[in-house]
């Protein structure tokens, strides 16, 4: 009887995971602390998730320990900013179901849109004319503010082709202002209620939340500052938005593939496919169909949360103080900028479309 034996892995394939698995422990580490950090209930009421506490933490050890660990752990903190970024991308797609389209409507998804094309066409025309930074952090920042926070420039890094300093900026401008949003809003709210000085109902706040805040916990806590009406509202809103992520990377791809190739004397620019974000729709699909139970689907968000944090750990590993310092004032002047069309902008788009459609 013939017994059929699977191929064992190369040696090169041995040693190269054999590389990575200390890069591998040391980004773990971090996003498990992260997470158990993010847990706190302090934490948790101003909106700081695993994401944003794994760059910190990773930051502080890229600045202190991380150097003399460099040469045996850099393989696998490599491979944790590049490959376990996709995969909890494509993961994050079981978050999502094509039902909440649904739930907020053509005028949700109307806005979402708008909000997101206005905010990041004035990013890059900002960025680069009006601040002069370099064309990659201005889009980078841009993506932040415009879909998704962290996740957005973590999955735009690829494209858009950062370094892991212009990306830790750009993430540091969504923690900055996105942390300001989630006090700011419901202040705003308040206040308007108070004089009635413009037509906002809870719903109405919640899908302008949701469609405004940079990260998805911060909608969370902005809208629970108002009533768990608002928030639902919210993060449906967010989620339709996040949703929109596939779309954006692959327009992003073929429009700066076609703008290098306009340039005079400029190598034909390849274009850049981002296929995680194909798996990312194709996941949230499938998680609309209902087919795994609850549990499971918690389970691997639990997992696809731990992929992210590493990520961003490994991502914060390799980023220099230097570096963030010598971006100066510009990224968080158009991040202001950015936070105040958001702010302002997507209110008049708000109420414009709600006054449009009913």
């Amino acid at each position: 009887m013939n017994v059929s034996v699977l191929p064992s892995p190369s040696p090169t394939t041995v040693a190269r995971w054999r590389g990575r698995v200390p890069g591998l422990l040391l980004a773990g580490g971090v996003a498990v602390a992260a997470m158990a950090l993010a847990t706190v209930p302090w934490l948790q009421a101003h909106g700081i998730s695993a994401l944003t506490l794994a760059i910190v933490l990773g930051i502080a050890l890229g600045n202190s320990v991380y150097p003399r660990l460099a040469p045996q752990a850099a393989a696998g903190v490599g491979f944790s900013k590049q490959w376990l970024l996709r995969a909890g991308i494509v993961l994050y797609g079981l978050r999502l179901t094509f039902q909440d389209i649904g739930q907020v409507g053509v005028g949700g998804v109307l806005i979402d849109a708008l909000v997101l094309t206005s905010t990041f066409a004035l990013a890059w025309w900002a960025g680069t004319r009006w601040f002069g930074m370099d064309r990659e952090s201005a889009l980078l920042i841009g993506a932040g503010s415009a879909i998704c926070g962290a996740a957005a420039v973590m999955a735009a890094e690829p494209v858009v082709r950062g370094r892991a300093e212009q990306v830790t900026v750009a993430v540091s401008t969504v923690v900055v202002f996105g942390t300001v949003g989630m006090f700011l809003y419901p202040a705003l709210y308040q206040l308007n209620l108070a004089h009635g000085v413009l037509p906002m109902s809870e719903p109405l706040y919640g899908v302008f939340t949701g469609s405004t805040v940079h990260e998805v916990a911060q909608v969370v806590a902005a809208g629970r500052a108002v009533g768990e009406g608002a928030a639902d509202t919210a993060v449906i809103a967010k989620m339709v938005r996040v949703m929109m992520l596939a779309p954006f990377l692959v327009a992003l791809s073929l429009l700066l593939a076609r703008g290098s190739r306009a340039q005079p004397g400029a190598a034909r620019a390849k274009i850049v496919v981002p296929w995680f974000a194909f798996g990312f729709v194709a996941v949230a699909g499938f998680n609309s169909l209902h087919l795994l139970p609850a549990g499971w689907v918690a389970l691997a968000i639990e997992v696809d949360t731990v992929l992210l944090a590493m990520a961003m750990a490994a991502l914060g590993l390799t980023t220099h103080v230097s570096a963030l310092r010598q971006a100066g004032m510009k990224p968080l002047l158009l991040a202001l900028l950015l936070f105040g069309w958001l702010l302002a902008g997507g209110l008049g788009i708000n109420l414009g479309v709600h006054a449009l459609l009913g």
